[in-house]
């Protein structure tokens, strides 16, 4: 009977803060829960088909529809992902502070849905593209599109970039939202919801690198850009189809205002010392109301933290009138919230290559395949963007296994709610992504060499392995990164903490279009073209620098075993101290990791 009522005082934590539809106090028998998210998962699922569909194939659509170069059309490609996830701090930022999750999916569902919808008429119109002409044969006599025609085909795209990037966070943050994390039940269902989610955007990248594909491939792009905007309807459908069902959180005005006060506070009292006993600093009301209590006793409140200090200075209480304006003087939680960004950052820098990797197989690996056999059967072929799929295919087996018996046995041995923490993930698969540039570049010598000395193209299904590997390492680093960053103790900013993962996607991208840059400005000087000059890969060096990715990687990996021991030890500050370990704060502490673990070996650093 006393487990029941627990279990029921624990339900109902939390939740007058958020509501239902109509704005009124939710109720956890009937809002929330895995019923709730499924919902999510499904307007995931959908939008990702719709806009992995285009993403995946669109160098093909580049290079012999608007005659852009190969290196040209790769960085389109790769700017537009780019935008899309950087666009997701934007997504975020509004959620957090304006409209909420679920209004936010909703606006920009629709602006999403509009560019596909531009982009299929754009496809579909011969006067809006080049005349036809086969790059591969006769690449010096095609015109490449201009003026009004790449016009219209950047706003279309940008507009599916603008809603794609606003809504991303926002569909894991809102199928978030509907778990209580002060619940143990339901923070394990958490972690289960972040392995669903995955499972979720796995059958969408499915479904859009074969069928989606395939009828880019057989039908034309336009009837396949028409396809992505139905597709996309459907996820609003689905958007919709939960409405009463799902628990919102209120937006909490402005986020960025807090942080600004905290560095505005700490600059004007720079030149003063902080106090030794940290209880002199100002505190929120609840302390102040309860000058005896300890700095831990407040179930709302975060732990001082003795790490980046100088931090501290913005809650130094002065003498001088108006010093208690709020961008004179902050409360230690609003500090601390602080301090827990600002110790992030590394974590999130640190998956900046693995992304960079990443733009690879959508770019460069799918034009390897354009150059390879791709003969299945005597009437069939296929398509050298669906070579993608095969990961998911991989994992789409792998996810349900890993959550619901890789996580329950790692669980008894580690006694952590999710099997293994969200930087053991991270590393780990930031240790397996070398690999797969390792396997691409290894790969890429031997269909140069056996083109060479036969004139034959090799089997598409060589390149496989660089795929699969990928898949197995974004696995545990993407999963790992959101889960990490979700469950930060921020309170009000999940949706833009949640858009920092993207943000990672967006810098990766960047990173490529850079690389891709400065390498071709580099090795043309010594070789005809450079490694990734024209259009013809027979006459590139790719291997070269898929191996020089391999190399950046593996220094990445060593990069962040050092910032995970960081994070560590000032996850050891916060708990130096500590009274009691509360429920609401058990999910920042319970990040800390020895960052040996990281790669499940001991005394590696």
């Amino acid at each position: 009977m006393e487990t029941k009522l627990h279990d029921q005082k624990e339900d109902n934590i939390s939740d007058e803060e958020t509501v239902d539809w109509r704005g009124r106090p939710s109720d956890p028998t009937i809002h929330g829960g895995m019923r709730a998210a499924a919902f999510v998962l499904g307007v995931q699922s959908f939008e990702i088909m719709a806009i992995a569909a285009v993403g995946n194939n669109l160098i093909t659509y580049l290079i012999n529809e608007m005659h852009f170069s190969l290196s040209k059309s790769a960085n389109i490609v790769t700017n537009f992902v780019g935008t899309v996830f950087i666009l997701a701090l934007f997504g975020g930022y509004l959620s957090d502070s304006y409209l909420g999750c679920f209004w936010t999916m909703l606006v920009f569902g629709f602006i999403e849905l509009s560019g596909f919808i531009l982009l299929s008429i754009q496809a579909h119109l011969p006067q809006l593209k080049p005349p036809k002409c086969n790059m591969l044969t006769n690449g010096d006599e095609c015109i490449e599109a201009k003026g009004m025609k790449t016009l219209i085909f950047f706003v279309a795209l940008y507009l599916v970039a603008l809603g794609s990037g606003s809504l991303k966070p926002n569909m894991l943050a809102h199928g978030a939202d509907q778990f209580n994390k002060n619940n143990v039940k339901q923070r394990k269902m958490l972690s289960s919801y972040f392995n669903a989610a995955y499972f979720a955007f796995s059958v969408g990248e499915l479904v859009a690198l074969t069928f989606l594909v395939w009828i880019q491939t057989h039908s034309g792009m336009d009837i396949g850009f028409g396809v992505s905007a139905i597709v996309m309807a459907m996820g609003l459908i689905c958007l919709v189809s939960g409405t009463i069902f799902y628990r919102n959180k209120r937006p909490q005005g402005s986020i960025l205002v807090p942080v600004l006060q905290v560095f505005v506070a700490a600059i004007v009292k720079r030149k003063q010392e902080s106090p030794a006993n940290p209880r002199m600093l100002h505190r929120n009301q609840f302390e102040l109301e309860n000058s005896d209590s300890t700095l831990s006793n407040d179930p709302t409140s975060l732990q001082y933290t003795n790490r980046l200090r100088f931090l501290d200075k913005a809650c130094i209480k002065e003498q001088e009138p108006n010093s208690n304006n709020a961008w004179r003087l902050c409360t230690v939680d609003q500090v601390e919230q602080v301090k827990i960004l600002i110790s992030i950052i590394p974590i999130f820098a640190s998956t900046i290559v693995f992304n960079t990797i990443l733009a690879q197989l959508q770019t460069f690996s799918v034009s390897q395949g354009s150059v390879m056999n791709t003969q299945i059967t005597k009437s069939f072929h296929i398509p050298p963007a669906s070579l993608q799929a095969i990961p998911y295919i991989f994992l789409i087996f792998l996810v349900p296994l890993y959550d619901y018996f890789l996580v329950p046995f790692a669980r008894k041995i580690t006694g952590h709610e999710s099997g293994i923490t969200p930087l053991q993930r991270i590393g780990f698969g930031l240790f397996v992504a070398t690999f797969s540039m390792v396997s691409a570049a290894l790969m890429e010598k031997k269909r140069r060499e056996y083109f060479s000395s036969s004139g034959q193209m090799l089997s598409i299904f060589w390149i496989t392995p660089q795929f699969l590997i990928f898949g197995l390492s974004e696995m545990f680093t993407a999963v790992g990164l959101i889960e990490f960053f979700y469950k930060q103790n921020v309170k009000g900013i999940q949706s833009f903490l949640t858009a920092m993962t993207y943000c990672s996607y967006s810098f990766g991208f960047y990173l490529s279009s850079v690389l891709v840059s400065l390498v071709n400005k580099i090795t043309s000087r010594s070789s005809d073209g450079g490694w990734l000059g024209g259009v013809d890969l027979n006459k590139a060096r790719l291997d070269l620098f898929y191996w020089l990715l391999a190399g950046l990687s593996l220094i990445n990996f060593f990069n962040y075993l050092f910032w995970a021991r960081w994070y560590n030890i000032s996850c050891n500050q916060t708990l130096s101290g500590r009274t009691h370990l509360d429920s609401t704060n058990e999910g920042f502490h319970s990040m800390c990791i020895n960052p040996a673990q990281a790669v499940g070996v001991e005394n590696i650093t």
